[in-house]
């Protein structure tokens, strides 16, 4: 009689899944291995910053996820989860729609090892408003949605210059992460670059401002101080206003008030400010935090011995301290090479690896627009931090897209897929416009 299949299903396709999917896939094969995402394409979730100014084109930059499970070997599954029964070991999809037409029926799709890659999402904190006047960039439609506000905006400023009642364009970014201060400094590109397609009344210069708002002391507090510092002097000198230990009260139509009842103008808004992940983590009956990750211990493990979580739904301790790792993509990349050993030997039937997870940080770095960039780099044979700027800094940012390329489609098909979309820029608008 032939054993059954063990099947791995992961939930999530972002950047740490998608690569769990393709190596395992690679391996094992679509028997074994599923990955369940509810959209039909995979962007790398950093570079939404990217296609909310319109200067990367997610038509040309989406990956299809039907396309990498057949070359890469995994099953895939559109859908969205709406339930989690341990007990059954099942998971319960919701209807896949289009249009108003059913594509797909709630299905259940059962598994004998569970991986959750969730992802996160923007953390409102119940701030009134939000949900009315700010835009978040959790996923691309978001980002598209914004983009379009963006255009609409300009237009009309162009439009009244000459009847002489235009107005300022305000732009209020909310979060000094990584996330904001990458779209204030993309923003100032885009606007300036949309000037030159037809917008002939458009002076982005003196027609757009760009304010960034921080709660804490200093801009990417989460990085080292000589980045945040370079990072804020390079904003305003491209006249973006950073604006930190301000704390925002609410969300308004026409502009965003502090704790001390500032007020800040804006005509459009982006929330850039804290993450949380999927309310579906609480419904699983799994610990989770206040932010709604699940609980791991040090092997990416749950409480329950068929789930695990990684990436940014889940909080996993950090080796050698006493806080927990980062909502970051190295973090999530690391974690999925660990996992692969430990469900290889799940599928093979044999004893698992029982060493911990080891996060080695490698530094970040923050893009600053198409030739800028910042970052501190961990010195891993000195032990030394190492800081970076300008186009050496630009273009490292660059190649942490093409390793998760690389990862996911191999290296052939990723210097292919670089070399196409360096030949496409030169036929191509600096913005999208359409």
């Amino acid at each position: 009689m032939t054993q059954e299949a063990h099947k791995v299903v992961i939930v999530g396709g972002g950047a740490g899944g998608l690569e769990l999917a393709a190596k395992l896939g690679r391996k094992f094969g679509p028997g074994n291995i599923f990955l369940v995402d509810k959209e039909g394409s995979h962007i790398w979730k950093p570079s939404l910053h990217e296609v909310a100014a319109g200067t990367l084109d997610i038509h040309r930059e989406g990956l299809s996820y039907p396309m990498l499970a057949k070359d890469c070997g995994f099953t895939f599954v559109l859908g969205e989860v709406r339930a989690v029964d341990r007990a059954a070991r099942t998971l319960l999809l919701a209807p896949v729609t289009f249009e108003g037409c059913e594509i797909f029926p709630e299905r259940s799709i059962g598994y004998d090892t569970l991986v959750l890659a969730l992802g996160s999402k923007s953390n409102f904190f119940d701030t009134p408003g939000t949900a009315e006047y700010a835009v978040a960039l959790d996923s691309t439609e978001q980002a598209e949605r914004f983009r379009q506000l963006l255009l609409r905006a300009l237009v009309i400023v162009d439009r009244d210059q000459p009847l002489g009642t235009a107005r300022v364009l305000n732009i209020a970014i909310v979060g000094g992460g990584a996330t904001g201060v990458e779209l204030a400094a993309e923003l100032v590109e885009s606007c300036k670059n949309v000037a030159y397609y037809g917008l002939t009344h458009l002076d982005p210069a003196a027609d757009v401002k760009i304010t960034l708002l921080e709660g804490a002391p200093r801009i990417l507090a989460a990085l080292p101080e000589k980045v945040s510092d370079a990072a804020h002097e390079l904003l305003s000198q491209r006249g973006v206003t950073v604006n930190t230990s301000v704390k925002v009260a609410a969300i308004q139509a026409d502009g965003v008030v502090d704790v001390q009842g500032r007020h800040y103008p804006c005509d459009l808004c982006v929330w850039a400010a804290g993450i949380k992940a999927p309310a579906l983590l609480k419904e699983t009956g799994l610990p989770v935090n206040p932010i709604n990750q699940i609980i791991v211990d040090a092997g990416l493990r749950t409480e329950d011995p068929a789930v695990f979580a990684f990436g940014d739904c889940a909080q996993a301790p950090w080796n050698g301290t006493n806080k927990f790792l980062p909502a970051r993509a190295q973090v999530a990349h690391q974690q999925a090479d660990f996992l692969i050993p430990v469900l290889s030997a799940r599928i093979a039937g044999t004893e698992p690896p029982s060493a911990p997870f080891r996060f080695k940080d490698y530094g970040s770095l923050v893009s600053l627009g198409h030739n800028r960039g910042v970052g501190s780099l961990m010195g891993v044979l000195s032990g030394k931090n190492m800081f970076v700027q300008g186009i050496v800094a630009r273009l490292m940012y660059m190649s942490l897209h093409l390793m998760h390329h690389r990862a996911v489609l191999g290296l052939v098909r990723t210097a292919n897929i670089a070399i196409g979309r360096l030949l496409l820029k030169r036929s191509a608008p600096r913005v999208k416009l359409h």
